[in-house]
């Protein structure tokens, strides 16, 4: 259970590996601050990189997964099972050194409460998790844990040399934690092997608000990606990598068979290495289907280069977007769902299994497939680019539905209950 100070809770901290650009959880990150800033608090940002304002964000070099001594951990303590005595002595060294930043960074920051967001989930950077779990131990001070992808979920996690790690600090069964699900499957899970209680707080967009649409800056969007008045831009908003399911929307494109269909990608392939994003790039040609990696020129926010072409938000690209393919085999929750929902677009989707549970019993209507793609499914798809009735009636019910089930006033319930002064009841 969450233990909260005596005092009131004002000033609240996110820790996390990177704050920055369009991968799900700094775009959550995105999400809650500007509702417990509309609740009254104000929010600062500790982690190894950020596009956050700079007066508000704490800046630890050794946070981010792709500092060199933390990468060289990771490649030294999975895959295998054994690891060195140097490696426990970087691992060691590098948890001190963050934590003394730590404790400089909630001083400074005057910090009442920590969020911690998927740093004490996955052990993207062990190091940093360690530091955090030390720093609650010796401080007590209260920490909500968001966990979004947790060890168990990723393969490449399996075979590891951190066993003792990975036990301890992810998650850690710490009173002063209170731990934050996004779907029901995982709180399960999470119950299953921790015994410890949780809250379901799922992923949501502000619904009560419609989303920004093409202005003059973005109004050139289709040009200058070659992509016609005329063109269906099929929009997949997903990093390149396996789980995402790409080549089931490079194979819908060839079935529909139609050469206006344009597939952009819009986010990265640099996680998990690039052989993923070359059997992408060699599947599309082999099957004659145009994809546009557009992630040079898709950012966390506008500007221009310095050769003069225009970098657009990842919110410029939807209102552009005929249909929002989604094919991922697993999701922690489903965050481009959402947002295909919020611009009113249809969607093509997999069936994964937080679909399933959390979101397709709802009501949510789309253009699915089960795992592998059907003719069905192709001409559900086209029926949705060719008729404007249809693909009217369908994006209408799924925002009002969304509006219900998956708005801002979901969060702000969950979080003004779990921030309600200590001697309140039923908080996690």
């Amino acid at each position: 259970m969450l233990q909260l100070p005596e005092r009131p809770v004002k000033r609240i901290g996110f820790v996390s590996f990177r704050i920055s650009g369009t991968d799900g959880v700094s775009l959550e990150i995105g999400k809650w601050t500007e509702i417990l800033e509309r609740m009254g608090y104000e929010c600062f940002f500790v982690c190894g990189h950020s596009d956050r304002p700079e007066e508000k964000t704490f800046q630890i070099e050794e946070a981010d997964f792709r500092h060199p001594d933390v990468a060289e951990i990771n490649r030294e303590c999975f895959g295998r099972i054994h690891r060195s005595p140097q490696v426990s002595s970087l691992i060691r060294s590098t948890a001190t050194t963050i934590k003394e930043q730590l404790y400089t960074a909630i001083h400074s920051l005057n910090l009442d409460l920590l969020i911690a967001e998927n740093c004490l989930t996955i052990p993207m950077n062990i190091p940093l998790g360690s530091a955090l779990e030390d720093f609650v131990m010796e401080t007590r001070m209260p920490c909500i844990a968001h966990h979004h992808d947790f060890v168990w979920e990723r393969q490449r996690y399996m075979v590891n040399a951190v066993q003792d790690y990975l036990h301890a600090i992810f998650p850690p069964p710490l009173p002063e934690i209170g731990h934050i699900v996004i779907s029901s499957v995982a709180g399960e899970e999470f119950g299953r092997r921790t015994g410890l209680q949780y809250r379901v707080v799922p992923n949501v967009m502000n619904f009560d608000e419609p989303p920004p649409g093409p202005d003059e800056y973005s109004s050139d969007f289709r040009e200058s990606f070659g992509i016609g008045p005329d063109d269906f831009l099929i929009l997949q908003p997903t990093r390149v990598v396996p789980r995402k399911g790409i080549e089931h929307t490079i194979e819908l494109i060839r079935r529909l068979d139609d050469p206006r269909c344009k597939l952009m990608i819009t986010h990265n392939h640099t996680d998990e290495g690039s052989g993923y994003y070359e059997r992408i790039r060699s599947y599309a040609r082999l099957l004659g289907v145009e994809v546009i990696f557009a992630t040079e020129r898709i950012c966390s926010r506008r500007h221009v280069k310095s050769d003069g072409r225009k970098c657009y938000s990842i919110w410029d690209a939807y209102p552009h977007a005929d249909l929002i393919a989604y094919p991922s085999t697993y999701e922690g929750f489903g965050n481009a769902f959402l947002e295909a929902v919020h611009f009113r677009k249809p969607v093509f989707c997999n069936r994964y299994t937080i679909f399933q549970t959390d979101i397709e019993p709802l009501g949510f209507r789309c253009a699915a497939m089960d795992g592998f793609l059907t003719d069905r499914a192709v001409e559900e798809v086209r029926a949705l680019l060719f008729d404007n009735d249809r693909r009217e009636v369908m994006v209408e019910h799924n925002y009002q539905l969304a509006r219900r089930y998956f708005s801002y006033h979901r969060v702000e319930n969950e979080l003004r209950s779990l921030l309600s002064p200590p001697w309140a009841a039923g908080r996690c």
